[in-house]
């Protein structure tokens, strides 16, 4: 089981709301997975102009090794457009495995 902190800035002049998350997982002994839905866990936070929202979350997987990459669904309050956010990748590693 792996935890990971995300921390989610909005830089814009206009507020943000996150609507959805899309995730491609990789476990390196098994094939891709995509976990996806609404908001991020069991909410859709509004994050104002120059703030941030942080939360944290898990992902388990059958091996030592994976990574995580994909996106989220934004829309600006203001006037409704839908942002799409890339995620980079990155790495889920367990301890024993960086010695």
């Amino acid at each position: 089981m792996f935890a990971y902190r995300i921390t989610i800035e909005n830089h814009n002049s206009y507020p943000i709301k996150l609507l959805r998350r899309y995730w491609e997982v990789f476990d390196s002994n098994t094939e891709q997975r995509v976990v996806e839905g609404e908001g991020v866990v069991g909410v859709q936070p509004l994050i104002m102009p120059g703030k941030n929202y942080q939360y944290v979350s898990g992902c388990h997987l059958k091996s030592e090794l994976g990574k995580m990459e994909g996106y989220y669904t934004m829309e600006n309050i203001e006037n409704k457009e839908l942002i799409k956010v890339n995620i980079p990748p990155f790495k889920l590693v367990a301890p024993v495995k960086l010695n």
